[in-house]
């Protein structure tokens, strides 16, 4: 039976779900060029390299944060809307013991909603740290391991992990957090900014970014 800590707040959470969204119309960028980029997810057209351009100028910054010796690679950032739907569809049927209403709250924990997930708004990033030879660091799991997988470790707070990965994801907060991004704490490679979970994290009000289309 899946668990969730109960300090968690899931993104499926009305307190998340019922934030507004007021569009502010950014681009999206094309962080190829800027910033070290892993093709592990990459599609023929190029979304998972761009993010809203606020977003990337934050990972910018983030990364001047970081000590000597390590550097952002960034995974995947924007995800068209079918290819968020098949995702949480299929983690979803991987539930088929609980409710519909328990299987999507499940689901929720590592693959968000359509209709409030961060990816389809450019607003969100997966992505961990490497050296200046591009190896990655020990993060306590690979990027996009569930909490099934991982038993849990993939939970940023996870108890079950290394030190020296325990400190790497240290070092991540440290450079992501002052660039105004916040975490979803069930995954600790996941970063965003200007969406709902970042709106409910910090308070703001309402959401910065709603889902938008990529044009290629």
């Amino acid at each position: 039976m899946w668990q969730s800590p109960n300090d968690v707040v899931l993104i499926s959470d009305p307190r998340v779900t019922s934030i507004p969204v007021r569009e502010i119309g950014e681009p999206l960028a094309d962080v190829r060029g800027r910033l070290r980029v892993d093709p592990r997810l990459a599609d023929d057209q190029g979304a998972y390299a761009h993010l809203r351009a606020g977003l990337l100028r934050r990972l910018e910054h983030a990364e001047s944060l970081l000590p000597d010796g390590y550097h952002l690679v960034i995974v995947e950032g924007y995800r068209p809307i079918a290819t968020q739907r098949r995702y949480f569809d299929a983690y979803r049927a991987t539930f088929p013991d609980l409710s519909p209403d328990e299987a999507y709250i499940a689901a929720s924990r590592y693959v968000s909603p359509v209709d409030v997930a961060p990816h389809t708004a450019g607003a969100a990033v997966d992505l961990t740290l490497c050296s200046p030879d591009g190896t990655e660091y020990d993060m306590g799991t690979e990027v996009n391991d569930n909490p099934e997988q991982s038993q849990g470790a993939c939970y940023t707070a996870a108890p079950n992990i290394s030190e020296d990965a325990r400190a790497h994801r240290k070092l991540l907060a440290a450079a992501l957090e002052p660039a105004g991004l916040v975490n979803y704490p069930t995954e600790w490679w996941h970063w965003s900014y200007g969406d709902r979970y970042w709106a409910m994290s910090t308070r703001a009000g309402h959401a910065l970014y709603g889902p938008v289309e990529f044009a290629g």
